[in-house]
């Protein structure tokens, strides 16, 4: 179900065994949709996770709490993916990047694409050595067997939950190569967002926006996306690198969690 009266009044986090942190609700610990405790690998994860349970107002809106959702898929794992089926997964989205396939007209989007896209497709061969290419052909272009196992190696750097949040990023995306442009830092959500649905941008400047569902969409894959690039980097970089994300990511958080870490407490300078 998407939405569930809510059972709870406090959120708070606490260290579990072999460091993992753990999220309560009032005094129940966090349990995953297969039944397993709900543990994430580092306290900066469990604070973002924590904040989604602590803003919900009267009623749990499942759909809006995407980190609890990519922690739930790492910890259970529903389909029983190991990594490299995960990377081939991921893969696969390089075959139909939306960046690699251009229009032949109209004329005004042809330049688009070439004026938006081409940079992004320079920055990615050239920040990995490899040729991608684009086509207008409905095959779209043929991608060299190097530079997928470029982007292979590439991917298989990442741990298994990173990778969950970087598959989850591509979908959203339908690119690889906005996504890494994204995760390395090259790209702000909301551009990537933008040349992502860039045919969408051109018919709205072109005809209006005709679809009042539009703005919907739009701040709904913004969000989705900003979710999964800081679950990346929540699941990859440094503590001091993760304290600074949550600051100055522009990851919404419409209030502070209050949140009791009693396991903690020696951690902070009161």
């Amino acid at each position: 179900s998407t939405e569930r009266k809510k059972f709870y009044q406090d959120v708070s986090i606490s260290q579990g065994e072999g460091g993992v942190f753990e999220i309560n609700l009032d005094r129940r610990k966090l349990k995953t949709p297969g039944g397993k405790l709900f543990t994430v690998p580092n306290e900066a994860l469990a604070t973002a996770v924590a904040t989604e349970w602590d803003v919900q107002r009267d009623t749990l809106k499942f759909y809006t709490m995407h980190m609890t959702t990519l922690c739930n898929t790492a910890l259970d794992n529903p389909t029983q993916r190991n990594k490299d089926q995960m990377i081939e997964a991921s893969l696969k989205y390089l075959e139909t990047d939306t960046i690699c396939y251009r229009v032949e007209e109209p004329p005004g989007l042809v330049q688009l694409q070439k004026n938006e896209w081409d940079p992004v497709m320079d920055w990615i061969e050239k920040r990995y050595n490899v040729v991608i290419g684009s086509s207008s052909n409905i095959m779209g272009p043929t991608i060299p067997e190097e530079t997928k196992d470029t982007f292979r190696q590439h991917l298989a750097s990442y741990n298994f939950w990173a990778l969950t949040g970087l598959e989850y990023v591509i979908t959203q995306l339908k690119s690889v190569i906005l996504s890494f442009g994204l995760i390395d830092q090259h790209l702000t959500v909301e551009k990537a967002v933008q040349l992502s649905r860039l045919e969408e941008e051109f018919q709205i400047h072109h005809w209006g926006n005709v679809e009042w569902a539009h703005e919907y969409d739009l701040q709904e894959l913004r969000s989705r996306t900003a979710a999964g690039t800081l679950f990346v980097h929540l699941s990859s970089e440094s503590a001091t690198m993760k304290r600074k994300l949550l600051q100055d990511l522009e990851f919404p958080l419409p209030r502070k969690p209050t949140i009791k870490t009693p396991l903690l407490s020696k951690h902070s300078h009161h």
